[in-house]
């Protein structure tokens, strides 16, 4: 089974984008402001949107089931204030969970949280327990972030996000540290900020104990883990200069990476560097990078043909395919599980 832990609902049907335009326009001029029961998205408008777009590349690409989460950089937690978040995110989570009730077999949820800049993580909790307990959510997305891209948070090893790992404990659910839109010119937000973030994050729990606290605690860095891997040695040195366990022992007993890499030399590092058994596979389609690569006459994002083509063992293959997401996403392996699968 090729399991695709990082899928983004980025075809929503144009009423939701509509809808939150209005909500934005409604923070200057709140009689503009919109009321959620105002978005009206058909069964069969999810339908047309899916069966077009993520599945029919899904179906040409030969994977099987995407962890889907709502658009990551519709997320933009720096907009409004933690009310604007909480209602646009019960918003997109529930339609990726209807997604997930229509085409069962082919997609699971994984939710996003309403943080906003300067509140409490806690704030989190309601909405993280519905998605998991009513919808079925196999992970969350966690912004590390939620200034987009002026960094005003503490460190992921802050106790400041203590909350939402406690409950990512209890439930047994990983965390994708994913950010949003920038809203920093400085950083465009699918080539510098989204990679910026992967690479600090990686720093941070290099930098700090959290796993000493939190022993069963998983985070998914995207997006091959940004620098991480090229710099490795980087790393380890500084991990090392600072005292720390090796950082096989320190980090990759939590910490995951995907495929979200767009060429086979990328991809063949990746796999090399890192321990196959820290590797999931992913495409993060359809999202960022859409063209097709004039060297190889395929998509960019059309990451299976990368692992297909490396130099991994079929067993190695199957890790990064299935076995390491039923892993690290029990909750996606009790799900199959309970399907025989």
């Amino acid at each position: 089974m090729i399991i695709d832990v990082h899928g983004h609902y980025t075809t929503a049907p144009a009423a939701l984008g509509a809808w939150r335009d209005r909500q934005i326009a409604g923070l200057a001029d709140p009689a503009q402001a919109p009321r959620a029961s105002e978005l009206v998205i058909s069964d069969d408008d999810i339908r047309e949107s899916i069966e077009t777009n993520q599945l029919k590349l899904m179906r040409q690409r030969g994977s099987d089931l995407t962890v889907f989460s709502p658009r990551a950089s519709f997320m933009a937690h720096h907009i409004g204030d933690f009310q604007t978040s909480a209602t646009w995110a019960a918003i997109c989570n529930e339609l990726c969970f209807r997604v997930a009730q229509l085409f069962p077999e082919h997609f699971i949820p994984a939710a996003m949280l309403p943080q906003s800049p300067g509140v409490d993580p806690a704030t989190c909790i309601p909405e993280l327990v519905k998605c998991v307990e009513q919808y079925g959510a196999v992970g969350i997305n966690l912004n590390p972030d939620p200034s987009g891209g002026h960094w005003n948070s503490p460190p992921l090893t802050d106790r400041h996000w203590y909350p939402i790992y406690e409950k990512m404990v209890e439930y047994d659910i990983p965390a994708m540290v994913h950010v949003s839109t920038s809203c920093n010119a400085c950083f465009h937000t699918t080539g510098a900020h989204y990679i910026n973030a992967d690479t600090t994050a990686v720093m941070q729990l290099i930098q700090g104990d959290l796993f000493t606290d939190f022993p069963t605690l998983r985070f998914v860095i995207p997006h091959g883990g940004g620098a991480a891997p090229y710099h490795w040695g980087r790393y380890r040195g500084l991990a090392q200069e600072m005292k720390k366990p090796l950082l096989k022992d320190h980090l990759l007993k939590n910490v995951f990476f995907d495929t979200c890499v767009y060429h086979q030399p990328g991809i063949d590092l990746l796999t090399r560097v890192m321990p196959v058994e820290n590797v999931l596979f992913a495409s993060e389609m359809i999202g960022a990078v859409r063209g097709i690569d004039p060297e190889t006459g395929f998509h960019y994002d059309d990451t299976r043909r990368y692992i297909e083509a490396s130099t991994l063992t079929p067993e190695q293959k199957h890790l990064v395919y299935e076995g390491n997401a039923r892993r690290v996403f029990p909750r996606l392996d009790a799900a199959l599980r309970a399907k025989g699968l």
